[in-house]
């Protein structure tokens, strides 16, 4: 039985070797075969064939290859169309459409696929384009240093930004290791926020590092940004808020100081002295004293400012601290609308002085208008929400009101709010003030950390 297996086999292997335009061919003669061999065998039986019947029997001949010839050219040709179409997908040529694409029919589906295919083909190499000149402008104008790395450590891609840190242009940077660029320290830091010195400049830096995968090679993106930059402007800004206030205070105590000064020295320049002299020189330099006074009260009130200690935590429960605070306050009754027990860590002097100071700026803001103050808190999450609530004429606008020294209130210190947020804040909580939605008054809301047994 294997002699037949193998010769079987080999002439599978020997069709199978013909291409496919030649299979279509002799399968076409294979169709016709049984016809042909009928015809001749009719032929063969009516005995002496005339010259009639071979004419009849050639041109079934002729015919048999003529159409086998047309078939093979239809089946042949949409195929080697669709080739062309597919080798101009893969060239990356998506123009090119296929005619003769027919719903309905299977040869002109397979066009229709083909050139629905070779659209969206073309529709995202455009969006891809378009995203990535985006993306190369933005990496361009961005000013963050950016730095991207292959596997051996090689600089692949720098922006302008990153030319400036490195005092170099890009033909010079790139196919560069990170240790001669200086960059190998940072690159491998496990800190995010350093100082280091680069030839385009020094300072404290940003530095944040990505991993990422280009042709299923991995990469290294390196982003450095400068903070120092970031960290002078925003001391610049605080420096000018500051100034602004300071001016304002000390403009508002030296102007009646020097007009009484100048009053009291043309007084005493009279010859002769006025009768009620003596009277007028004491108001004046009792004004002058006492706005010396004011002037020395703001002066502590910005170095306890400046000198609030770091809070000494315990655990407290803050029901009590609330009462505590609420009794404090004769002037007007602070009604207390309870939430759950809860226990915070806080340091309670600190604390209560940070809820003094509001207290006392929601009745300072209620009384006039003969409306009241209500404390409340709930528990939200991890935190307690602490809030005061006033019936007072509300928030006007104005971004200063945590400013120090900022007051809206006529013998106002401008401490209360600043001193109050620093507390807060340095309990790792919040304190915002905002209008109330009900009625006309506000808000200050304050948000501080359970306990850790509470949360």
């Amino acid at each position: 039985m294997s002699p037949p297996a193998t010769n079987e086999s080999t002439s599978a292997r020997g069709l199978g070797s013909l291409s496919f335009e030649r299979r279509v061919l002799l399968m076409a003669w294979l169709v016709a075969a049984p016809g042909l061999i009928g015809v001749a065998v009719l032929l063969w039986m009516r005995g002496d064939p005339e010259s009639r019947d071979l004419v009849i029997l050639s041109g079934l001949l002729l015919l048999t290859a003529a159409l086998a010839g047309y078939l093979r050219r239809r089946v042949v040709y949409p195929l080697q169309t669709l080739a062309n179409l597919l080798e101009a997908l893969r060239e990356g040529d998506y123009s090119l459409r296929g005619s003769g694409a027919r719903r309905r029919d299977a040869v002109g589906e397979v066009v229709w696929e083909v050139n629905t295919l070779s659209q969206t083909l073309r529709d995202q190499r455009l969006k891809v384009e378009e995203t990535s000149a985006l993306l190369g402008k933005v990496v361009a104008a961005i000013d963050i240093a950016i730095f991207s790395f292959d596997a051996e450590g090689v600089l692949r891609l720098v922006n302008p930004a990153g030319e400036r840190l490195l005092a170099m242009n890009a033909s010079q940077a790139l196919g560069r290791n990170a240790q001669a660029l200086g960059l190998l320290e940072v690159l491998r830091s496990e800190e995010k926020t350093l100082r280091h010195t680069f030839p385009g400049g020094s300072g404290r830096w940003n530095a944040r590092r990505f991993h990422f995968r280009e042709g299923g090679i991995p990469h290294e993106l390196l982003v450095v940004a400068d903070l120092s930059r970031a960290l002078r402007e925003e001391e610049r800004l605080a420096w000018q808020r500051l100034l602004r206030v300071l001016g304002h205070e000390l403009n508002n105590s030296l102007a009646p100081i020097k007009s009484m000064a100048g009053t009291v020295a043309d007084l005493l320049a009279m010859q002769p002295l006025p009768s009620d002299w003596n009277h007028d020189a004491r108001h004046g330099l009792r004004v002058i004293g006492d706005r010396a006074d004011a002037l020395a009260r703001f002066m502590l009130g910005y170095a306890s400012l400046a000198r609030l200690p770091p809070p000494k935590l315990q655990t407290i429960e803050l029901a009590s601290l609330l009462r505590r605070v609420i009794a404090l306050e004769q002037r007007l009754p602070i009604g207390l609308d309870e939430g759950p027990a809860v226990r915070i860590e806080a340091d309670a002097d600190q604390l209560e002085q940070a809820f003094i100071n509001l207290c006392r700026n929601a009745v300072e803001a209620a009384q006039p208008q003969g409306g009241g103050v209500e404390l409340r808190w709930r528990t939200l999450h991890d935190q307690v929400r602490i809030e005061i609530l006033d019936e007072g004429l509300g928030l006007g606008p104005s971004d200063n009101l945590f400013v120090p020294f900022f007051t809206t209130k006529p013998g106002g210190s401008g401490i209360g709010l600043a001193l109050a947020r620093q507390i807060v804040e340095g309990h790792g909580g919040s304190l915002n003030l905002e209008n109330r939605n009900d009625v006309r008054g506000c808000i200050a809301c304050v948000e501080l950390p359970l306990s850790p047994s509470e949360a």
